[in-house]
């Protein structure tokens, strides 16, 4: 199986580079960098079956031989890094995925598109199940993001219906794991880098807003059964299990030890109330649900953070 992965130097992307080279895949990571880190690539850069490209995929994507799987990775994903460079976060949802697209139609391959469940917006319907249209800022500072990725989701469905492409959309919910950024911007990493760096935890708003956590792996193992089993409808992955910011503070506190205070600082516009997925679809269809706890995978994320920590 040959397979391309656009943001192989991502988070995701590349514990997904990963995991496939793991499975026997021959694998080809494409990334600018605009938002990847070379240093992810670092423990497979090498291993037989796999090759780096390094190409921006706004612009149109040439690769010799055959492909079986393309999945779509490619996109800043936090709001430091959408809130920093709009204009890329839009072309690369619309741009790159009709770019993704044409080289799935013309190698006959499989395509999946990492959507999110930002495509639901603030939203009035709780959990979020995969019917619900979503309530979206289009002009907000955040609608950069949702709009990218909910047009990448109506041009994956315009090419799967015109052009019969093999097409899968999943919505991820919050993930988190070993190799997110430090300065991710995001709840997880600017938690634990303020924790071991014994600085306040800046918490928005008053922390009642909430958010679900799963953990990496556990998103890696629903991607791969979304491309086995899944169809063509959008498939939630993320873990059920809904908790206040100001909870998961305190829980990376008393994981870390740290005796850092909790600081509270304005909620950013059109910043979500809840956050929370309903699975059953993924269940039903994939035989798939979260396995590791929250606290287990937050441990695993912390040790991995003391190692970067004090080191940039």
């Amino acid at each position: 199986m040959r397979v391309l992965v656009t943001g192989a130097a991502g988070f995701i992307g590349s514990h997904l580079c990963e995991f496939l080279l793991g499975h026997g895949a021959h694998v080809i990571g494409m990334d600018n960098f605009i938002t990847g880190s070379a240093e992810n690539l670092t423990a497979f850069r090498d291993r037989p079956g796999f090759r780096f490209v390094e190409h921006n995929v706004t612009q149109h994507i040439d690769l010799d031989g055959p492909l079986d799987w393309i999945l779509h990775f490619a996109s800043p994903a936090s709001p430091l890094d959408y809130l920093e460079l709009p204009i890329q976060t839009l072309k690369v949802g619309a741009l790159g995925t009709h770019n993704a697209l044409g080289l799935a139609k013309a190698k006959g391959a499989r395509l999946l598109l990492a959507s999110t469940s930002e495509v639901y917006g603030d939203p009035l319907v709780h959990p979020q199940r995969e019917d619900y249209w979503g309530n979206v800022n289009p002009i907000g500072p955040r609608g950069v993001y949702d709009e990218a990725k909910r047009f990448a989701e109506a041009i994956t469905m315009a090419y799967h219906r015109v052009h019969r492409i093999d097409t899968r959309v999943i919505r991820i919910f919050n993930t988190f794991g070993p190799k997110m950024r430090l300065n991710d911007g995001r709840a997880i990493p600017a938690f634990m880098t303020q924790a071991l760096g014994n600085e306040p935890l800046t918490v928005f708003g008053d922390g009642s807003q909430t958010r679900s956590f799963q953990y990496i792996s556990d998103l890696v193992d629903g991607i791969w059964r979304v491309m086995e089993r899944g169809n063509s409808d959008p498939v939630n992955l993320g873990n059920p299990h809904e908790m206040t910011l100001l909870e998961l503070a305190k829980r990376i506190l008393r994981l870390t030890g740290s005796r850092s205070e909790v600081v509270f600082r304005p909620l950013p516009v059109d910043d979500p109330k809840v956050r929370q997925p309903d699975i059953t679809r993924a269940r039903t269809l994939l035989g798939w649900e979260p396995r590791v706890d929250t606290d287990e995978g937050l441990r695993r994320t912390v040790e991995w953070f003391r190692t970067k920590v004090g080191r940039g």
